[in-house]
């Protein structure tokens, strides 16, 4: 069974007591944030897609507030090499996809991949749920505050090229903004930081998170970075 820094009866819960006050807008982001204001990609009516779940985790390191990332393995077969949030399908006996489920899956995969340990974590929020169409993975984002840090690294390299934290400052600097474009034609958020292109799914929660946080700052949005179609 998961360890969770907050349980009740045996379930994973939510808790936003004692967090740090920076936090304070994300959490109200969380709480008013309409699926359409996060992605055009929305889960299919049908309820066709593979539920997961990713850890949205917020820590404070030396330059203040950060996120944890990982990248992926390059000989993964969907989205390999790519930097990502830890997270991955829901498991059964990670329970019920429409209740605790993808709490469970969140962390257990964060613990898998990155090897924190999942007592140090308070899960305060979840997103909307929202659909990666070339994959087909109906995604849960779940967010935590890193109250008890851990260490943390590649567990296994089959899955994981490195896990890196990067300092929100860094992701709000302008500087370090650009739009990717697919030779498809799709156009999305990137971030260029610690020698790392965050782009897709991720880049587009970490690009919404700033700004209904209120965190963005200006930036260029005609600053291109062109993907290829491995991507």
């Amino acid at each position: 069974m998961t360890r969770a820094s907050g349980t009740q009866d045996g379930r994973v819960v939510l808790s936003k007591d004692g967090l740090p006050g920076w936090l304070d807008p994300v959490v109200h982001a969380v709480e008013t944030v309409r699926p359409t204001q996060l992605s055009r990609f929305l889960p299919p009516e049908d309820g066709a897609g593979r539920q997961s779940a990713v850890l949205v985790l917020f820590g404070e390191g030396r330059h203040g507030p950060e996120l944890l990332l990982m990248e992926r393995a390059s000989s993964l077969r969907s989205h390999a090499g790519q930097p990502s949030f830890p997270g991955g399908a829901l498991d059964p006996e990670d329970g019920d996809p429409s209740g605790d489920g993808p709490l469970r899956a969140a962390l257990r995969e964060a613990e898998e991949e990155t090897g924190l340990d999942p007592s140090g974590v308070q899960l305060f929020g979840v997103l909307p749920r929202l659909y990666i169409p070339v994959s087909g993975f109906v995604v849960t984002p779940v967010l935590g505050w890193w109250r008890e840090p851990s260490p943390v690294g590649v567990v296994d390299p089959n899955e994981t090229a490195r896990v890196f934290t990067v300092p929100v400052v860094d992701l709000t600097d302008p500087a370090n903004r650009a739009t990717t474009v697919h030779p498809s034609g799709h156009r999305g958020p990137a971030f260029l930081v610690e020698s790392a292109l965050v782009w897709g799914f991720t880049a587009g929660i970490i690009d919404r998170l700033l700004h209904f946080a209120g965190w963005e700052r200006p930036w260029d949005r005609e600053k291109q970075v062109p993907l290829d179609w491995r991507a």
